[in-house]
């Protein structure tokens, strides 16, 4: 049926009030487990150093009865380095729009910096995880793609040098299996690491939810729900967790022991009032940091997966 003649409908009505909700939704993901699970330390100098040690080669020890004492070989210390990054966001918001009434924030310069607070954070994360050498024109942190050479499994390619500060060249592509992570975790334990972390991208973290392990899948049928994700994996050599990042290569895996890893901050984030020029207000958030491997060798990675 439709409406009786002359029945005042609210397409012609003017002046009717907008239903705008007052909340914003946002999709775009802000977690960062590279960031967030490194532990937080303090850099003095734009390039930061480190020293880390390794003990003799375990050899059998036995000695004559008597014999005069000799001293042991020495092993130095190794320095590592590098180089802290500038990372920043700029806001600037009308004095018009400062103003209004808008929905979903009270304040629109504090919503915008939020905003952007969390965008250099996704910014650091795919820094911290892709970058391979260290830069001085602008400043550029090595990341994990560069400290992680030492226990790896590859298809190819070139790894990267924390020592010779050379880059990172990708191999050719295969499938991702659970024979490659069982070889870098023997890799990192014979060197000495323990990882407790495997970090992969979002396909990567499917295919590993399907490994079969030595075990058999079970489901609750007691609640319906059928269990498909592996979210902790007992190997020989220890328990890791599976954390997915969306920010990482999505040919790359990594296995990090998480104690030997560090952010060092020489400016930690910090919110810098800039001079206005016209009528609007500006606002530039800044950090500057660098990744601190506290034991290359401690860490693995499974690089040139599909």
């Amino acid at each position: 049926m439709t409406a009786p003649t002359n029945t005042f409908l609210t397409t012609a009505a003017i002046g009717n009030r907008e239903d705008l909700s007052d909340a914003i939704y946002r999709i775009s993901p802000t977690a960062t487990p590279t960031l967030s699970r490194a532990a937080k330390t303090k850099a003095t100098n734009t390039l930061h150093e480190w020293q880390v040690q390794e003990l003799a080669a375990a050899a059998s020890n036995k000695q004559a009865e008597g014999d005069d004492a000799s001293a042991k070989s020495v092993t130095p210390t190794v320095r590592l380095t590098n180089r802290t990054q500038i990372s920043t966001k700029t806001v600037i918001v009308s004095g018009s729009q400062q103003a209004m009434n808008s929905a979903g924030r009270k304040d629109e310069l504090a919503y915008q910096l939020a905003l952007a607070s969390a965008e250099i954070k996704r910014d650091m994360e795919t820094d911290l995880t892709q970058l391979d050498v260290t830069a001085t024109s602008p400043r550029q942190s090595r990341g994990l793609r560069g400290w992680v050479v030492d226990n790896v499994n590859r298809n190819g390619g070139t790894l990267a040098s924390y020592t010779g500060n050379t880059g990172y060249t990708a191999g050719t592509q295969r499938a991702f299996t659970e024979a490659q992570i069982k070889d870098v975790l023997q890799q990192c334990y014979t060197a000495g690491g323990e990882p407790d972390m495997i970090m992969l991208p979002p396909a990567a973290k499917q295919t590993f939810s399907s490994f079969s392990g030595n075990a058999t899948r079970m489901d609750k049928s007691e609640d319906a729900k059928l269990y498909a994700a592996v979210d902790f994996y007992v190997s020989d050599f220890g328990t890791i967790e599976a954390v997915p990042n969306r920010f990482m290569a999505s040919r790359d895996v990594f296995l990090l022991q998480s104690d030997k890893l560090a952010i060092a901050y020489l400016r930690p984030f910090f919110t810098k009032e800039l001079a206005p020029t016209g009528d609007a207000e500006k606002r530039e958030i800044i950090v500057e940091y660098t990744l601190e491997c506290r034991a290359p060798k401690a860490h693995g990675a499974v690089y040139d997966i599909l």
